[in-house]
Parts: C-alpha cells; structure tokens; sequence
C-alpha cells in the first residue's frame, strides 16, 4: 500500500507551524503572488494566520491568484440527485441506510432526463451527477445510462460525476460515457474518525476509497476533484492532508485535481450526529478557500448552496471559481417538491438568474463553459496552461461566449442591456489583438442565431 496520508507528516507540520511568526506567513503570501503554490509547511503556516492585517493580506492575494489564473469567470453548474437509496451508514449523511424518516427514491431514465431538462431550462449547460451507493440500484450502468441519456436527449454539455469508488476496469466503462471531472470526497483523511463516521456498507474501506483516484488515472480518467467534509475532524488536519494528497498526485502522476470542494457538515434528516464534532467558523472556512487558491493556484475551487448567499457572496473575492446554483439535493427535485429526500440542507436558495446577478455585480463574469473537456484540454494538458496562467486565454472568450447565450435565451429583459455591457468590457480585457477580433466576432455570431462557439 502506497503511503499517501501521513498522520505523523501532518501533525508535525501543524505542530511547527504553530510557532511560525508573522513575517514567515506573510513571505508565503508574497510567494504565493508567483503562482507558483505553496508547500505543505507554508500552507501549515497559513493555517494559523489570524492577525486582522495579515488575513486582509491573505484574501486579497488569493482574489489576485484567482484573477491571474483564469480572469474575472465564475463556472455555474446544478447537481443531479439520481437515487438516495444507499447500503453506507455514514453518521452525518441524510442517506444513511438506516434513516428510516427519508422517503427513498430511484429515478427511472425518463425521469433523470427530465430533471435534466429542468436543470437546462435554468439556464445551465454543465451538471453534477449524484448518486448513493447501493448497486442494486445505482450500479455503473445506472450512471452510464443517465449520462449517455442526457447528452442525447438535452443541451447539457458536459456532465460531471461523483460516484462510488470503483476498480480500473469499471472506470475505463465510465470514461467511455464522456464524462467531464470524476469526483470524489475521501470526507476526512484522520483514518480514526474516517473508521468512525463510516461504520458499515462499502464506504467503510478507507483505503479503497483513498486509492480510488489512483486506479481513475490508471483507466485514463485525468480530471478529478476531491475534497473533505469539513467539521468531521480538525479543519486544519483535513486541510492539509488533502493537500498531502493533491501534493501525492501532482507529484505521482503530474496531474493535480482540477477541482477542490470545500463542503462544511451541515444538518440532515435522520442523521446520526447530533452536533457538529470540529465545527469550522465562517471566518476559519474565508481562510481555507484562500488557503486552497494560494497552494493550489491551478484548480478549480467549488462553492455549494450549503452555505448562506451572504457568505458566499464573500467568498466570491477570495478564490472560489465554481459556484452551484438553483440546487435540489434530492432525486426528482427539479421537477417535484419533496421535503424529505435531501441528502443535507442547502442555505442559499437563490435562483439561477439571481446568481447571475450576483456574480455580475460583484465584478465577476458568468461562465457556462465546457470547452476544455471537449478540446481535451484536461489532465497533464490542463495543468501546463492552468500552471503557467495560460488557461485563461481560453477562459475568458469562452466564458463570453457562453454568457452571451445566457443573455440571448435566459437573461431577464430588464438586465439584458447592462449585461451586455459587461461583455462589451469584458471583451476590452482580452490583451491581443487578433483574439479579441475572433471574440467579437463570434458574440456577433451568437447574437444571429449560432450557438455552442467556443476555442
């Protein structure tokens, strides 16, 4: 077995950083401006800055970096709940086997298509495929099926999932569906409370799960995202040890996760935590996203609706650069109300277009793009362009090109003038000559009629 998560590695590190001073976090800071990353032990560092004047310091710099790597977008995307039917009996998660309060759900192929069509009617392009895990009813065809169903039958262009882990084999079948990023949450790297939280069902297999990506990679899948469930342990163990395991990746394979989530515990029907075990503050998770943009300068940072629109809106400015939007977490929620069949409590209930709002008067641009999966633009490819600050070459006339559909088919007719502006000086932005002539060009284009222009 691989040694990927060293306990003792990390409690040293926290141990050390404990005693940084001042000046050595805020020289890490100043590295990060190169975006370059950090190691593991300025990262430590970082995790206890709490001088007002150094965590002003800390997030201006990682709206910097974010800025730097991929301009002014903001990705949207909807996840898709499949099935809450689920064999684990994970303590915290709404789908835990013995949750005897949650109504139980499989949707059928027609059903994942519609809820599909709602997430498209929205306005979004690209979704997030969910599922619990109980092969007797979600198996991988259940997750091939709906995703080859979806591109055939609605205009989502990319489809993301977070599933089970599985063998080689089974993910050299998922990668064939054409699936965007592969997903998965190792919840806490501390194996003691992992051994804790995840009692019985195949979920209990720590090591199973944390080598998961490993045999993803082997099959050919070379975009993943991670993440942890902060509150399950110590925010600062998981932090750092998921960034052990990007570090392991990037190192192994020189393929970092394209994305990070930053989920925090939130309440759930029929869960089996009364109380949150390591509760992360608001201010303590502003500190973890800039934490993240600055060791991690190449990744995507994910937002969800679990937390409220007041402090993702504040999150906006310190590196998050994948925000969900018009969330259901249950199957069938897009098309049906049902209360009891979530797997957690979402907070930010704003829709789609209220989102969008947001975004734009926070300085920021819209994005529904999806071009990199699609031009291959992932893996080893990705990581050379998000690493030396060339992605967003791509990302900027893609975002525009999407957003000007967005504004020709969602927008509300009241802001379609001041959107309109924004692309106007969003375009502005772009430095070379020859390619913002091509951008021009095509919002042109996208204004007659054409639709699905990207580079």
């Amino acid at each position: 077995m691989k040694k990927i998560i060293c306990e003792e590695k990390i409690n040293e590190l926290l141990q050390k950083a404990k005693e940084s001073s001042k000046e050595v976090r805020w020289h890490a800071i100043e590295k990060a401006r190169k975006l370059k990353g950090l190691t593991l032990a300025e990262a430590a560092s970082l995790l206890y800055a709490k001088e007002a004047d150094e965590l002003t310091f800390l997030y201006e710099v990682a709206d910097e970096v974010k800025r730097e790597i991929y301009g002014d977008r903001v990705v949207m995307f909807a996840p898709l709940y499949t099935s809450n039917e689920c064999t684990n009996n994970c303590l915290y998660c709404g789908f835990r086997a013995e949750n005897d309060q949650l109504t139980r759900k499989t949707l059928k192929t027609s059903e994942i298509i519609g809820e599909a069509q709602e997430i498209v009617n929205q306005g979004h392009k690209r979704l997030l495929l969910v599922c619990g895990e109980d092969k007797a009813k979600t198996s991988l065809q259940h997750t091939i099926d709906a995703t080859r169903a979806i591109y055939e039958k609605t205009d989502i262009r990319r489809i993301n999932v977070n599933t089970a882990p599985m063998d080689v084999a089974e993910f050299q079948e998922l990668k064939k569906a054409n699936i965007g990023t592969y997903q998965l949450f190792q919840e806490t790297y501390h194996r003691a409370t992992y051994q804790r939280m995840h009692p019985t069902g195949s979920k209990s297999d720590y090591d199973y799960r944390l080598t998961a990506l490993d045999r993803a990679i082997e099959a050919g899948i070379d975009d993943f995202g991670i993440g942890v469930l902060l509150g399950l342990y110590e925010y600062k163990f998981d932090v750092l040890a998921s960034l052990m395991h990007a570090d392991y990746l990037d190192t192994t394979y020189n393929i970092g996760p394209h994305t990070v989530s930053i989920p925090r515990l939130k309440p759930a029907l029929g869960s089996a935590l009364l109380e949150t075990p390591h509760a992360v503050s608001d201010e303590e998770l502003r500190k973890v996203v800039a934490i993240y943009r600055l060791t991690l300068p190449y990744t995507g940072i994910i937002l969800s609706t679990r937390e409220s629109d007041v402090l993702r809106d504040e999150l906006l400015k310190l590196g998050v650069s994948q925000m969900s939007a018009g969330s259901k977490t249950n199957p069938g929620g897009y098309e049906n109300v049902m209360t009891n069949g979530n797997q957690f409590e979402t907070s930010d209930e704003r829709t789609v277009d209220e989102m969008v709002q947001t975004i734009c008067a926070k300085g920021y641009l819209p994005s529904f793009c999806t071009a990199c999966y699609r031009e291959d633009r992932t893996g080893e490819h990705f990581m050379e362009l998000a690493k030396a600050g060339h992605i967003q070459t791509f990302c900027q006339p893609n975002s525009i090109f999407t957003f000007q559909e967005y504004i020709e088919e969602f927008a509300p007719q009241e802001l379609k003038a001041d959107y309109q502006k924004m692309v106007d000086r969003e375009i502005e932005k772009i430095d070379d000559d020859r390619l913002r002539k091509l951008t021009k060009e095509r919002v042109e284009q996208i204004k007659n009629g054409e639709r699905d222009l990207y580079l």
